[in-house]
């Protein structure tokens, strides 16, 4: 029974990065084949799936409150349901970002910058699957290693996108939004290896 309850805290864990995967598969597809007048019905699509994966936040919170064992440290999973909710919500502010700018059009920079969050949370998935078997697992460290180097990616592309701001002599209104725009894109990429980095630390911990 007690095996049991320790996997629920890992199964919802898998949900809820679930959750950042199916978030930045909708802002892929925004920023691929970006429609102004769909962008409120976007948004609308991608609050109900952040929705969602606060409930699963909510619910690991709740479980937490009401069991003494747990597979790690009561700390560590409340970090690391924290920063995983982060990627999502983040994810979400890119487009609703994108609505508050009134962008009209998306820059090429913006459209891989927006495969690459999705790249970085799939990877991110791969980590939080395997973490439930983080003290005897062969590939674990090689996941949290890729999630680190695609936010070794996602810098070299925000300094090339601000740089093309500037060299390409936006004018002042789109300066000021793109910027915001990639700032909010890098964060993505950001927040996922905040949840890779806690992996580590808890691996480093029990080990």
């Amino acid at each position: 029974m007690a095996h049991k309850r320790e996997n629920d805290y890992f199964e919802l864990l898998c949900r809820q990065v679930a959750h950042c995967t199916e978030a930045a598969g909708l802002l892929q597809a925004i920023l691929a084949d970006f429609d102004p007048a769909a962008l409120q019905d976007q948004l609308a699509s991608l609050h109900q799936v952040e929705h969602r994966a606060d409930l699963v936040k909510h619910e690991m919170m709740e479980k937490l409150l009401h069991e003494f064992i747990t597979p790690i440290e009561r700390e560590d999973i409340t970090a690391l349901a924290q920063e995983i909710d982060n990627v999502t919500d983040n994810i979400e502010e890119v487009a609703l970002r994108a609505y508050m700018y009134n962008i009209s059009a998306v820059l090429p920079q913006a459209v891989r910058f927006g495969e690459l969050v999705g790249r970085c949370c799939q990877a991110l998935e791969e980590v939080v699957k395997e973490f439930r078997h983080f003290r005897k697992s062969p590939t674990l460290y090689q996941k949290i290693v890729a999630v680190n180097e695609l936010e070794g990616e996602g810098d070299q592309l925000y300094t090339q996108a601000v740089r093309s701001l500037y060299t390409e002599a936006a004018e002042p209104a789109a300066l000021l939004a793109w910027s915001a725009l990639y700032d909010q894109l890098e964060s993505c990429c950001d927040a996922c290896e905040h949840v890779a980095d806690i992996v580590e630390t808890v691996v480093m911990k029990n080990s």
